[in-house]
């Protein structure tokens, strides 16, 4: 499907309707064991010199599907699906940094990611982590064992924003490898791989599953590399995607660019709403020109995100908020339909102490908010009489 629009590549990716009896929805294959026909098909098979199935840890039809859909979105030779967007993360840093080795990794990103490469001090392999905003901070922060490049673009939770091109230039010169998070913009806004990165990666569970009722993890590049994660941490540490749980991520993509439209849409009108209201200190948008590096997410995004970050001051404010909301819902997690809204200080980065917060620059009274796809005038409604409530 060379040459298609992404609209298109969306409801058509991963199709090949010959293998599936001309089925318009791939069917679910739950078989976790599959027949050799002989002996030499079923050895070559077993030893991965002729594609095909046995086991379902090792994979399936339907995570096939899925696979060759997220590497035609994400403009890669391959990819690979996993149970979590955590499973996918562990197994492209585990097949690509050893004892030793080092990696440099923004401050301020998914903090369930920088405590795994904090644990993996445990293992030899050691962490710098850096104001990624600017990206001569990678090439200040590269040592002689640098092995991986880590982005995360726009950030969790300040939707900050990295220059991919930059960072993956520094990378080629270093002969260091490059994994980009792409988990907020999804492949609809911003194709890492086209910039240079080698491997992009997401928490499929978010915006490309898009309805909240699913876990799963993906990752796209090169062959070598991606068959590299395949039969390496992939193989050995168990985090394959189950055949159901695919073929909802799969439906989820169906409307991914009709939802991302949206998103993208509420998410700057939010933004530029509440820019001017008394009691929102600041806010957080790359649509904003006042977003420190707006020109730099307008030259690699095709839109902005449905990603936004509100400062509320106080931790009792940011509490009163999510107490008051009526529409918006109080949960963790993103990407859904649904607009959800957390204290990011006290929920997902509780984890970090508070000088690390700081130094990462989130306020104690951060408002994450994933906007979904409901009329904007009723969220914006919702919104500020929360806000007159503080």
């Amino acid at each position: 499907m060379d040459n298609k629009s992404f609209d298109t590549l969306a409801v058509h990716g991963g199709e090949e309707r010959d293998s599936h009896y001309g089925a318009l929805s791939i069917p679910i294959y739950p078989a976790s064991v599959f027949a050799f026909s002989d002996a030499d098909d079923g050895i070559a098979i077993h030893n991965f010199e002729k594609p095909g199935y046995f086991y379902g840890r090792l994979g399936n039809p339907t995570q096939t599907a899925l696979d060759r859909c997220i590497a035609e979105l994400e403009g890669g030779e391959d990819a690979l699906s996993f149970a979590s967007g955590m499973a996918a993360i562990s197994a492209a840093v585990l097949a690509f940094a050893s004892q030793g080795d080092h990696i440099v990794a923004p401050e301020s990103m998914y903090s369930t990611a920088t405590n795994l490469f904090r644990d993996l001090r445990r293992f030899g392999i050691s962490t710098s982590f850096v104001d990624a905003t600017d990206a001569a901070n990678y090439r200040s922060a590269a040592q002689p064992n640098t092995k991986i490049f880590w982005i995360e673009t726009p950030s969790n939770p300040l939707v900050q924003i990295t220059d991919i091109a930059a960072v993956a230039v520094t990378a080629k010169e270093l002969g260091v490898l490059t994994i980009a998070d792409n988990t907020f913009a999804t492949p609809y806004n911003q194709r890492p791989l086209e910039m240079g990165v080698h491997i992009s990666l997401h928490s499929a569970t978010k915006y490309l599953g898009g309805h909240s009722d699913l876990s799963a993890g993906v990752l796209a590049g090169s062959n070598d590399l991606v068959d590299k994660i395949r039969h390496g941490p992939s193989k050995l540490m168990g985090g394959n995607i189950a055949p159901q749980v695919a073929w909802l991520v799969l439906r989820g993509i169906k409307t991914l660019a009709l939802r991302m439209e949206r998103h993208n849409s509420n998410a700057a009108s939010i933004a530029r709403t509440l820019t001017s209201h008394p009691k929102v200190a600041d806010v957080f948008h790359p649509s904003l020109e006042s977003h420190r590096n707006h020109q730099i997410a307008k030259s690699q995004m095709r839109g902005f995100g449905g990603m936004l970050s509100l400062d509320l001051g106080t931790a009792d404010a940011a509490k009163n908020f999510v107490n008051n909301v009526q529409l918006c819902t109080f949960a963790t997690s993103l990407g859904g339909v649904e607009t959800i809204v957390q204290p990011s200080a006290l929920m997902t980065h509780a984890t970090l102490s508070a000088e690390e917060r700081a130094a990462a620059g989130i306020p104690e009274g951060l408002i994450r908010m994933s906007v979904g796809i409901e009329n904007v005038d009723d969220l914006i409604d919702d919104i500020q009489q929360a806000l007159e409530k503080l």
